[in-house]
């Protein structure tokens, strides 16, 4: 029970939430101010990287000296050089990061100049220029290439969608990182930037400013006493960027071994990564050598004799001086295996230590020489090609002046393929998840360019279902709330409850809304064929009808009338919400359902909504490799055993020896415990047989809000040491396999996924009769029987006696025909539904 202090201030969270969000939606509605410059780097960590070098670029460009520049910073700590120094200058203010007037900015700004990533309520407005460069050519894997990597970087994506610009320092980073590692390549609609870094030309310095940036050294508290400076560099370790590594203890011990190598005519400096930085600051064994993080780190990389990092991506900048570098990487193995790097040790341009003493003893050795590693020049010639100290003057020539001819700005690459978007669902464990992964996993990725659109979750089940969704396809998240005043949402959100679904769409009511909100997750990215595969949300089904223009697809799975009248705890659950999906069936150009029977009831039940033509089938596809692989694996070996709460040690159910002994017939059903499935007819029947038949038993498989009302069945019915519900498991193939007979009790259902598996694993099958049964397996080999207790019970009895055969399926037959329907759909032409913009 959380206190009445603890509700106050939950209380007052909302009220100031709701308050900003009106305060943005306000400001969308303004004018844009022409001729204003937004910078942010790091969310505000500084004015730093790139955009601290295009401002000055602008600032000392008379052709703009009517422009105004807005820095964002994260408190008054965060650039005070830079500050001191445009005290004066009317045209410069700071801002601090996520207050009101950072709002007003990002709403009415001309021009946006970031390093990172804006956060997830920011959405480009037309009339806006937005340019994003990033902060450096990466050596770690990035992106899609990263572990987890589609999820930790979602509102990296985004912002690079919604960027008209993106700068790369080289085509290693243009092609590699953006287009590949990104998966921008084919939807971006911007332009990328090849034209070398304005960062690295604040690294170009004269005596003068050599003079100046070592002052500021000195300023900040750090000790030199005239000798030349090695930089330490190293990047920031640990699960996750909003979780880094407190690690500091290490970097003081490797800066004082550093030093001891090196000798005293260098001081080591250490410079750490903006997002430990706070943990090193902290520390006041590092007040004389740490740089401080308001310091453009590449005017210290101009004061530099050499470097020594691991995989920051700071050492390809450090290659235009050239000037020795040296990798100092003591968990290169760790590290390859946990976020993994682009180039191996061995092709590095310096030389590698898994110690500090032999980093500086080989840092040492090549300031002796003023020689530099084999691979030096090379690496110059590929990375730094560009960087002649001018990049500042031609990246605002083509983002601030439009002047594109003879520079490298080009469109992002295109190789043909179909560029297909499908929503698919909540990811929770079920039929429509599952049918999901198959159909990614099916689809002819040389053929069709698939992304997947997914809610924004970190939730176990969430993540350990995305963990399946094939590496081809590319994951965008909608991460974050649709903008707009909080008093406007109420009133929308209570007129669709209403019944007026229609005002998505109406210029008067809240197309506006609709619109933003689909760019704020896809800034300009383009799709050819849009399909909401889940079908059960009327969130997103009017989402994506505010696409633009392509045709539209949404799939039915289940028989949907009857769904909508589903009673689950006597209430009707699903009645209003597919209410509002029904409505909008007649903007789509064609609605899916899974079986040909599921098809012909849906378009005779639903008629009122859509024209009959505009129905179609395509038939799910099990995914037979994880299948066949599941099958194998031991059944002690599942994950979803429950744990002991105090040693979480698995608890290993009995059901698995007795699983594993294999006495008598074992029946097996999985699905969701929901009424549809009808669990409480099944084990009604399985009652009557196993009053005969004790040496029989049931595994019900899978979760559900029926579920303590169905152990109370079981209870009732003395049936605890015969019948069980397993709970909900991430491989249910080895159980399957280990069972003896597939057993389904569904009142209805579109195609069960569940009876392809079970056709995968050759079991025998038993049915009640529902609308797509019959075409459920192309074989026809399933024992279909009535829908009440006794008919279920014949079924049952009709395995034992012998008379249900296994049943089987042609895979790649089957496969082959559900790839031409779903060719049919895909391949559709321009869309011809109603309300699209």
């Amino acid at each position: 029970m959380k206190s009445p202090i603890a509700r106050i201030r939950r209380q007052a969270r909302k009220v100031r939430r709701a308050a900003q969000y009106d305060w943005h939606a306000f400001w969308r509605k303004q004018p844009i101010r022409l001729g204003t410059v937004v910078y942010e780097s790091f969310s505000g960590n500084g004015a730093l990287c790139n955009p601290e070098a295009i401002f000055r670029g602008l600032v000392a460009d008379p052709e703009f000296a009517e422009f105004e520049h807005l820095w964002v910073i994260a408190d008054a700590h965060s650039a005070p050089e830079l500050q001191r120094e445009f005290a004066g200058d009317s045209r410069v203010h700071f801002l601090r990061y996520r207050s009101r007037a950072y709002y007003r900015a990002l709403a009415t700004s001309q021009y946006l100049v970031n390093n990172a990533t804006f956060p997830s309520e920011f959405s480009k407005r037309s009339g806006q220029v937005y340019l994003n460069t990033w902060h450096g050519t990466p050596l770690k894997h990035m992106g899609f290439d990263m572990p987890e990597g589609a999820l930790d970087s979602a509102n990296t994506l985004r912002n690079f969608l919604a960027a008209d610009y993106l700068l790369a320092a080289n085509d290693f980073m243009a092609e590699g990182m953006y287009e590949s590692a990104y998966r921008l390549a084919n939807i971006y609609s911007g332009r990328i930037i090849t034209e070398g870094y304005p960062r690295i030309d604040r690294q170009r310095l004269d005596a003068a400013a050599i003079d100046r940036a070592r002052a500021a050294l000195r300023t900040a508290g750090l000790e030199m006493e005239g000798r030349g400076v090695v930089l330490y560099a190293p990047t920031w370790h640990g699960d996750s960027f909003s979780d880094p590594e407190d690690d500091v203890d290490q970097l003081i011990e490797d800066v004082h071994s550093l030093q001891a190598a090196i000798g005293s005519e260098y001081a080591v400096l250490l410079k750490t990564h903006q997002i430990v930085h706070g943990f090193a600051a902290s520390r006041p064994e590092l007040r004389r050598i740490l740089v401080p993080n308001s310091l453009p780190t590449n005017v210290i990389l101009g004061v530099s004799d050499g470097l020594i990092t691991d995989y920051s991506s700071i050492f390809f900048d450090y290659l235009a001086t050239g000037r020795p570098i040296v990798f100092y990487t003591p968990d290169a193995g760790d590290y390859s295996e946990t976020r993994g790097t682009y180039f191996p040790p061995e092709e590095l341009p310096g030389p590698v230590a898994e110690n500090a003493a032999s980093a500086g003893r080989s840092m040492a050795g090549l300031l002796s020489c003023g020689c530099q590693a084999e691979r030096y020049a090379e690496w110059q010639e590929r990375f730094t090609p560009y960087d002649d100290g001018t990049a500042t003057r031609r990246v605002i020539d083509i983002v601030f002046k439009g002047l594109t001819e003879g520079r490298n700005v080009r469109a992002a690459r295109r190789d043909g393929r179909k560029r297909l978007l499908l929503f698919i669902g909540g990811m929770r464990s079920n039929g429509i998840t599952t049918a999901a992964m198959n159909l990614l996993a099916g689809i002819d990725h040389d053929r069709y360019d698939v992304t997947a659109l997914i809610p924004y979750s970190r939730r176990g089940w969430h993540r350990a279902n995305q963990a399946l969704i094939p590496p081809e396809v590319r994951q965008i998240f909608r991460i974050g709330g649709m903008n707009g005043s909080k008093l406007v949402h109420a009133r929308r959100k209570w007129e669709e409850r209403r019944g007026d679904v229609d005002l998505h769409n109406d210029p008067q009511g809240y197309k506006s809304l609709w619109d933003d909100e689909w760019a704020r997750v896809f800034g300009g990215a383009r799709f050819d064929w849009v399909a909401d595969f889940s079908g059960y949300s009327p969130f997103w089904a009017t989402l994506l009808l505010h696409s633009p223009q392509a045709p539209r697809a949404m799939w039915l799975h289940n028989e949907m009338a009857a769904d909508r009248n589903r009673e689950v705890n006597g209430k009707r659950r699903m009645l209003r919400s597919l209410g509002r999906v029904f409505a909008l069936y007649g903007s789509y150009d064609e609605l899916v359902s899974v079986s040909p029977r599921l098809t012909e009831l849906n378009s005779r039940e639903l008629a009122e909504f859509a024209p009959a033509e505009r129905f179609v089938t395509v038939r799910n596809l099990p995914n037979v490799d994880r299948v066949l692989e599941g099958m194998r694996q031991p059944l002690t070996e599942l994950d979803g055993h429950p744990l002991d709460p105090e040693t979480e040690e698995v608890l290993m159910p009995e059901w698995v020896d007795r699983l594993n002994e294999h006495r008598g017939s074992w029946f097996v059903t999985v699905g969701r415990l929901s009424p549809e499935k009808n669990h409480a007819r099944l084990i009604e029947a399985f009652a009557q047989v196993h009053a005969k038949r004790p040496d029989t038993s049931l595994l019900i498989v899978g979760t559900g809000p029926l579920r303590d009302a169905l152990q109370d069945q079981i209870d009732g019915l003395g049936l605890q040491d015969a019948v069980t519900l397993t709970g909900a498991y991430q491989n249910p193939f080895a159980i399957m396999a280990a069972a003896d007979c597939f057993v389904l009790s569904s009142v209805y259902e579109g195609q069960p996924m569940v009876l392809l598996e079970a056709a995968v694993c050759r079991l025998p099958i038993v049915s009640t009769a529902f609308s797509s049964v019959h075409d459920a397996l192309p074989s026809g080999s399933i024992h279909v029987v009535g829908q009440s207790d006794e008919a279920l019970a014949d079924g049952l009895r009709a395995y034992l006696d012998g008379a249900v055969p296994p049943s089987a399926l042609d895979a790649d037959a089957y496969r082959a025909e559900v790839a031409r329907e779903f060719a049919a759909v895909a391949d559709a032409g321009a869309g011809v539904a109603p309300g699209t913009r």
